[in-house]
């Protein structure tokens, strides 16, 4: 068995694209091998700045030798199709068999292919692989680049190394012969760098200051930075992503710390990060009270005769202009009050069929109200302290925190009328940032720097903080929002959004949401869940129409909201979902990882009327307990029983009555049907869903009795319609707590 190495050169590489073309490049060359019938023993991948590199272990010599057989038409076919079937096979006439199948003579061609050299087949791959590579963004250079056809790659390439074991592997791509000879580090080595095989190919760019393992690299990094911040007394702030990219920024990775000025932390921490981090690739540190320190860690590529002074000082100078950029967008942006900003939005769209984002955020300020003065959202009983995502110790990846400006003092909780007063300024500033300097700089402040403005600007601490946390949660990870304020504004925002959406019919389909629908509900229900909110979907969503539909004329409105209910609230006759049945299912999905089953989801949710979700939620809960019990179980079997008894009759007949003279069995059901019922029925309506459950337990064992001692297809037709009546009373008092048909097993 024999290694294969093959090294792919080229100028630099962008670092985003380094892990998907090693990912790409191994499944490019499996597919390779698996059309020679070869297999590797193991494969490794590799990538830096100006490399590909792949070595594939325990190859064979050579292919084995094949036989093949192919089945021809009949003996007596017409010449035409033996003929065809020859130039298929490639064989003469007297070279086929004949063979009996199934009483009738056929012709069958016995093809033997010869193993051939791996080399060889190594020489057709290697171009094939290079000519088909799937890069994002490719190019074309020389003067070959007049021909469309002309080879494309990342960035121009320049050599091609291929070793089976110690032989060259002879081919070439482009007028790019390969060979045994790389480059190694640009500025530490000079010459060529001669490989003798995939033993020795990472330790020989060692020696030539080129570390080929992108692991490797990224644990080089986040050791030495750490150990730099540690030095100086302070805490990296981790961040895996730009561990990452600076790895694949450099071949010989060298972590250096710097100083900025700290007259810079007066601009919020997170602008800090984000210029250091999206403009300059560096990470940032805390100190020793887990605010952000004036002090950064760079990646240089190269081991400085200076121990790296100059290059830190040039890197201290870039960040300090970059610094001044940020400070200048934020003095700039203070100095215009928030409602003046907002008045911009009038001028951005939305969407051509929405309007522009200035009447979006009329419609959330309206909806936020409507949340509040509805009792859907209530005021928290404890004094507010700033809503969730406030300041504190930095997590990993994430912008170092601070306490928020103006943290609001300690109180009474806000009335109801002061809720919905806030929850309305928050929602018409909630989006003014947009037209900031700062975020037009860095989007991924938007909110952020809102709250920051609005609390330098002595809005109400509650209205800042639902200014800056009204995107949130965003992620499966991000935090939700506590604070009512935010959570009325959180809400308002991602409703419009989904209901507006599903107005104009630009719905989630397949693998497509270009508009983040489905995240926007998953935070919704995340929202709902984690505040314990209280509302029926289905009304509310009804009631909501009235705010997209105003501003029109009485017809105009009330058609308009006709449609819009039929949109989001019903079955549509094209048979898609409306927007609470689009609810369901993203709770199915958001419940899967805590173990919770969709066909429950379901089976709750297919009785109509329970579109609250946190009930909807205690409920299923309920029934999943249930269902792992062998009362459970047992109850759904003798459920499907009777229903698909009932479904096989037809259902119960017209002016079906009782049984005057009930079997034992028969007489037992009704009876625990009487007392199970009413039980039921309250356990449901006060939402002791456990209790429920309990109640239907009691009807597993004369179920069971039923079935074993009573003959439903009796011949009395009225002692048969009075039987079928009993199993269909007995599936309606089971449909009261789930659809048990929707349940599977």
């Amino acid at each position: 068995m024999t290694d294969f190495l093959l090294e792919l050169r080229s100028e630099e590489i962008p670092a985003r694209m380094q892990d998907r073309a090693r990912a790409d490049l191994e499944k490019l060359f499996v597919a390779e091998l698996e059309k020679a019938g070869l297999k590797a023993g193991g494969i490794v991948t590799y990538a830096t700045p100006r490399r590909l590199t792949l070595i594939a272990r325990d190859l064979p010599e050579a292919t084995a030798a094949l036989s093949e057989e192919l089945k021809g038409p009949p003996a007596d076919a017409p010449d035409a199709a033996v003929e065809g079937f020859l130039r298929k096979a490639g064989l003469t006439r007297d070279a086929l068999e004949t063979r009996d199948v199934k009483g009738r003579a056929t012709l069958f061609a016995v093809i033997e292919r010869a193993g051939r050299p791996t080399a060889d087949l190594l020489a057709e791959a290697i171009p094939a692989i290079v000519r088909a590579f799937p890069w994002p963004k490719s190019m074309r250079w020389g003067a070959a680049s007049v021909s469309t056809e002309s080879l494309r790659w990342v960035r121009p390439l320049q050599g091609i190394v291929a070793l089976f074991g110690d032989a060259v592997v002879d081919c070439e791509v482009a007028g790019i012969r390969s060979g045994r000879e790389t480059m190694g580090h640009r500025f530490h080595h000079d010459g060529v760098v001669t490989i003798g095989s995939a033993q020795d190919y990472a330790e020989a760019l060692r020696a030539a200051h080129v570390i080929v393992d992108q692991d490797e690299r990224r644990a080089m990094i986040r050791a030495r930075a750490a150990e730099l911040a540690s030095e100086a007394g302070l805490t990296l702030i981790e961040d895996e992503g730009l561990v990452a990219e600076n790895a694949g920024l450099t071949e010989w990775p060298v972590p250096l710390i710097g100083r900025f000025d700290p007259a810079f932390l007066d601009v919020p921490p997170e602008v800090i990060q984000l210029t250091a981090r999206v403009n300059q690739k560096y990470f940032v540190c805390a100190d020793t009270d887990g605010k952000l320190a004036n002090a950064f860690v760079c990646t240089a590529n190269i081991t400085a005769s200076d121990g790296g002074a100059k290059i830190v000082e040039g890197n201290q100078k870039v960040l300090a202009a970059r610094l001044s950029d940020a400070r200048f967008f934020y003095d700039t942006d203070l100095k215009v009050p928030l409602e003046k900003q907002a008045e911009k939005l009038a001028k951005i769209v939305f969407h051509e069929k929405l309007g522009t984002v200035a009447d979006k955020v009329d419609r959330v300020a309206k909806l936020a109200r409507w949340l509040c003065e509805e009792g859907i959202v209530r005021p928290s009983p404890l004094p507010f302290r700033g809503g969730a995502g406030g300041g504190g110790v930095p997590q990993a990846g994430s912008p170092v925190g601070r306490p928020h400006p103006n943290p609001s003092p300690e109180g009474e909780g806000l009335s109801q009328e002061q809720l919905a007063d806030l929850a309305e300024r928050a929602a018409r500033l909630c989006k003014a940032d947009l037209v900031t300097g700062m975020v037009g700089e860095f989007p991924e402040l938007q909110g952020l720097m809102g709250g920051y403005y609005a609390a330098a600007q002595g809005e109400h601490p509650a209205v800042a903080a639902a200014i800056r946390d009204h995107y949130k949660p965003v992620g499966q990870g991000d935090d939700v929002p506590t604070d009512p304020v935010t959570v009325a504004v959180s809400l308002a925002d991602k409703l419009d959004t989904l209901m507006c959406f599903f107005a104009i019919g630009e719905k989630p389909t397949g693998s497509k949401d270009p508009f983040a629908l489905r995240r926007a509900a998953l935070s919704v229900i995340r929202s709902v869940l984690a505040n314990n909110i209280r509302f029926s979907l289905d009304d509310s969503l009804e009631t909501m129409t009235d705010v997209i539909a105003s501003g029109r004329t009485d017809g105009e409105r009330q058609a308009r909201r006709d449609e819009l209910d039929g949109i989001l609230l019903n079955e549509i006759a094209t048979g898609d979902a409306g927007l609470v049945w689009f609810f369901a299912d993203r709770l199915k999905v958001q419940q899967r990882e805590a173990g919770v089953r969709h066909d429950l989801i379901d089976a709750v949710f297919a009785l109509g009327g329970e579109d609250d979700l946190v009930r909807l939620l205690a409920r299923v809960h309920a029934l999943q307990a249930f269902m792992g019990t062998e009362d459970g179980a047992n109850l759904l079997a003798g459920y499907k029983r009777a229903a698909n008894i009932l479904k096989k009759e037809g259902g119960v007949p017209e002016g079906a009555g009782t049984n005057p003279s009930p079997a034992p069995a028969e007489a037992a059901l009704i009876a625990a049907l009487d007392a199970a019922e009413p039980l039921a029925a309250a356990a449901v309506a006060e939402e002791r869903f456990g209790d429920a459950m309990a109640a239907l337990a009691s009807l597993r064992a004369p179920i069971d009795t039923f079935f074993t001692d009573v003959i439903v297809n009796d011949p009395d037709p009225a002692i048969r319609a009075a039987r079928l009546a009993l199993l269909a009373r007995m599936r309606d008092a089971v449909h009261a707590v789930a659809d048990f048909s929707r349940i599977e097993g």
